[in-house]
């Protein structure tokens, strides 16, 4: 069945698709550009992890499922790109040689108030690998053009799910954060850092989407000035994929200062997932990103021994200081040692 417009995603279809193997080099290639951490980028290093071997950055299964969604329907689609994502759970580590599908379920639709044209449609993914484990789950809206934008049997997307104006979460009151790495135990909600600042090339855009987003817009100028966004922009898994690797490169900073002050260096394990991810306005082209992280709340983990979950809220703003992504995300964080 083609899924072309808003109208053909009846609440309640399921599509499967793949097989999409994944090798060791696309593995290590992705995580030495956005994720450049051991588990990652060294089979070796990696076997003395918490993963137990070489595993795929978060980031990257993120943008697998991306770009299988885009082969198996919305570059056939009238697809207008995504405003966030609700939520994302890693359950399971994408290993190398893994047979990755993906279960794509159509939750719900609903009309946009203030678009007539565009429609939205909720979905829910899962990627599993070939023994049918669950390693992905993943909820968000996509937005579609409407073939018949006079119908309005639906109801109108309430502004919420839309969420371009979704009220920012309560946060602990902001404080500066020590320049050196610590341990789970010392960590106060709160805490602020700045990650840094990337600019966003035309070629760095189009590289990046070919490979995980091959929509129009993400790829070509001509074509992008003619949709919603009015210009070439980045995909959103970009703007992500950025804020892993500043975020990479904070914590090998604050690593080496804690090595320097001759300060014990906490491990740090994978991520469970995220929710609540805004993409809030389009990252254009020549656009200079400045990213932060807030620390939300540090606590123990009742089921890992000398382990924690850290909760942080993490955001962008551009060159005028508009907040363009923002995202509350968990990590694995080690304890200090006891005794």
């Amino acid at each position: 069945m083609a899924l072309t417009h808003y109208e053909d995603f009846e609440p309640g279809i399921r599509l499967s698709l793949g097989p999409r193997p994944i090798t060791m080099d696309e593995i290590v290639a992705f995580a030495r550009q956005y994720d450049p951490q051991p588990m990652h980028t060294d089979p070796e290093a990696a076997k003395e992890s918490l993963a137990g071997g070489l595993i795929a950055s978060g980031w990257h299964s993120c943008g697998i499922v991306m770009r299988m969604i885009a082969d198996g329907f919305i570059l056939a689609s009238t697809g207008q790109g995504a405003p966030g994502i609700e939520e994302v759970r890693w359950l399971r580590p994408v290993r190398p040689g893994d047979d990755l599908t993906l279960t794509v379920e159509v939750l719900e639709r609903r009309p946009l108030r203030s678009r007539p044209e565009i429609g939205m449609v909720r979905f829910r993914m899962v990627l599993a690998n070939r023994a049918g484990e669950d390693l992905l789950q993943q909820t968000n809206w996509v937005m579609f053009r409407r073939r018949d934008p006079r119908r309005e049997a639906e109801a109108a997307t309430p502004i919420a799910a839309r969420g371009h104006q979704v009220a920012t979460p309560d946060l602990p009151a902001a404080r500066p954060s020590p320049d050196h790495a610590r341990f789970l135990d010392d960590l106060v909600p709160g805490e602020t850092a700045s990650l840094g600042t990337h600019r966003f090339t035309p070629e760095e855009i189009i590289t990046f989407a070919r490979a995980y987003d091959p929509q129009p817009f993400h790829v070509d100028a001509e074509a992008a000035g003619r949709s919603l966004f009015g210009g070439l922009c980045a995909s959103g898994w970009h703007t992500a994929a950025v804020w892993m690797k500043l975020m990479v490169a904070h914590w090998e900073r604050q690593r080496q200062a804690a090595l320097s002050l001759r300060l014990p260096v906490p491990s740090l394990g994978p991520s469970p997932g995220f929710r609540d991810l805004k993409w809030l306005k389009p990252v254009f082209a020549g656009d200079e990103l400045t990213y932060a992280v807030r620390i939300v709340e540090a606590r123990p983990s009742a089921s890992r021994p000398g382990w924690g979950l850290v909760t942080q809220h993490s955001t962008a703003v551009n060159q005028n200081g508009e907040p363009v992504f923002a995202f509350t995300g968990t990590v694995m964080w080690q304890r200090a040692p006891v005794g």
